[in-house]
This record gives C-alpha cells, structure tokens and sequence, in this order.
C-alpha cells in the first residue's frame, strides 16, 4: 500500500484506503497503458513511413514502367513480406493496446465515481466529513486524483 494513503490513519478506516489505493493502483494501470499505446502507435507511423519511403525509392523510381516489373521485384525479395507482417503486427498491438487504454480507463474512472458518490458513506462522522478535504487535496497532489468532482 502506498505509504501516503497508510499515512491516512484517523481520517479514514481500512476499507476506504483499500479502495484510495484500488484507484491509485488502476490509475497507474491506465496511464501505463496510455504511454505504451502512445510509444506503439508512434513506432507504427514512423516504420510504416520509412518502409514505404524504401518500397517508393527502390521499387517505384526505377521499375515506374511496368506494374509487372514492380510485383516481381516486390516478390523476389523476401525481406519486404517481412517488414510488412512486422508493420500489420504493429498496427495490431497498437488496437488491442488501445482497447486495453480503454478498459482501463474506464474502470478507473468508475472507481473514482463511486468513491465520490460514496464518500457521505466513507466519512460517517461529523468530523471526518470536514477533514475529507485533507484526503482528497492529498490524492490530487501525491497522485493527481481528483475527487471533488466527476467530471474527467
């Protein structure tokens, strides 16, 4: 557990730090997902730019005459089926990656709203009401979480 959330002692009980550090450890998740997608996607356009730079250069300038021409050289050279399998895996890790950002996003967001919905039930007592403030300015700054509000 995070020791800032373990820090948490009188103003909050077990169960509400469980669920401070479910959200702090789905939060991790997304941006982790998010960074990824991003390093993927990038990888993709850049690769699938120089590939088709090489194929313009090496195939298309000098066999411009015949489409035949240009097939045939394609074929021959076994190492450009290769490039493209790499370039369409990309292209596929980069959607399921996507969908995983998602996923998880969405979860992590859903959490975060129920701990809002839920934080007249979190803090009971008069005095862990007024001290919540204290909680949620901690999650914003340690972890950029906001909890005052639902929207993103």
């Amino acid at each position: 557990m995070e020791t800032s959330i373990i820090m948490l002692d009188e103003r909050t009980d077990q169960a509400t730090r469980q669920m401070l550090q479910k959200v702090v450890e789905r939060k991790n998740k997304f941006e982790r997902l998010k960074e990824w997608h991003l390093v993927v996607m990038w990888a993709v356009v850049f690769l699938s730019f120089s590939y088709f730079a090489f194929l313009y250069y090496q195939l298309m300038v000098p066999y411009a005459y015949s489409f035949a021409a240009m097939f045939s050289v394609f074929v021959n050279q076994s190492a450009n089926l290769y490039c493209l399998i790499f370039i369409i895996g990309l292209f596929g890790l980069m959607n399921v990656l996507r969908q995983k950002r998602e996923k998880a996003e969405k979860e992590y967001h859903a959490l975060r709203c129920e701990i809002i919905d839920k934080s007249k039930d979190l803090w009971k007592k008069e005095d862990e009401w007024k001290n919540r403030h204290i909680v949620y300015d901690m999650m914003k700054k340690n972890y950029d979480i906001n909890l005052f509000h639902e929207n993103k």
